[in-house]
């Protein structure tokens, strides 16, 4: 595979095709870090996809933390503001695996994937390359949401290992999350209707869970939801790790809430097994159109 993947983009298209290479498990990462690297220099070359990923979340911080905060009750003994960050950690990071899907939409309806496909390169690279990239731009964001956290009063509570293991868990979550996108970006025609689509599904999901509000006051029905909802178990989570839960879960919880932890990693484990076969073949077809 060629050690540039982004100069592919503008190379001929002529010449004779030849099957790509299946490759093995060693090929596939080389390969997908090669694309990888690809989309976070497009990143930088289009630095607007940044500024507009980060300055929403801000926006959350700062409207959540002091015009709805003071009207809303955080659990006992925890303020509002260290029991809201670690919700719009997991709304952003969420949220965030869009990109992946209109990516991929983008570059099929740009011919770029039939590019790559002339390559001698794995067939799972470029899926493999566009969730890491996305995982890695979640990584920026989240500092840069942590850093103003912090300004606003957001403290962890806990160890620097269970704080990087909240991390941890979010990020994970958002990969699996994005293989989901990708399979979505592979089905659907433009990167517009990705963003809609997406939109639809993700905005509920964020918001019938205890991202900014404890579930314990919703109608009956969303609470069951919520409280089963892989949302609310990441951010139980990571507020777990970070100190910022206050009182623990009561007995009447549901096994969701009183093992967030191990709720999200099945969750992240049952994603992956089986998006990432559907999105593999769905790409093969689409390569294929």
């Amino acid at each position: 595979m060629s050690t540039d993947v982004a100069s592919s983009e503008t190379a001929p298209t002529g010449g004779t095709w030849s099957p790509p290479s299946t490759g093995g498990l060693r090929k596939a990462l080389v390969d997908g870090a090669t694309v990888a690297k690809r989309n976070l220099i497009k990143i930088k070359r289009v630095p607007d996809l940044l500024v507009f990923s980060t300055i929403s979340p801000i926006m959350f911080i700062l409207l959540f933390g002091y015009i709805f905060g003071s009207a809303i009750k955080a659990p006992p003994g925890v303020g509002y503001r260290e029991y809201l960050i670690p919700g719009i950690f997991a709304q952003t990071v969420i949220f965030g695996v869009t990109v992946t899907g209109a990516g991929l939409a983008d570059d099929i309806q740009k011919g770029i994937i039939d590019r790559f496909r002339s390559l001698p390169m794995s067939r799972s690279a470029v899926l493999v390359g566009r969730t890491t990239s996305d995982v890695l731009n979640n990584v920026l964001v989240v500092v840069i949401m942590s850093l103003t956290g912090l300004i606003i009063g957001w403290r962890i509570r806990t160890s620097v290992g269970e704080a990087l293991g909240g991390f941890v868990l979010l990020l994970l979550f958002a990969y699996a999350m994005s293989w989901i996108m990708a399979l979505v970006g592979l089905l659907v025609p433009s990167p517009e209707v990705v963003n809609n689509a997406s939109f639809i599904v993700i905005f509920p999901l964020t918001f019938i869970a205890n991202t900014f509000v404890p579930t314990k006051n919703f109608p009956s029905v969303l609470r069951v939801i919520a409280n089963w909802n892989p949302v609310t178990t990441v951010t139980q989570a990571a507020r777990q790790l970070f100190g910022n839960t206050g009182t623990a879960p009561l007995p009447t919880d549901p096994w969701s809430l009183h093992h967030p932890i191990l709720y999200t990693l099945c969750w992240v484990v049952g994603i992956l097994v089986v998006f990432v076969p559907l999105s593999v073949r769905q790409y093969k077809r689409a390569a294929a159109r």
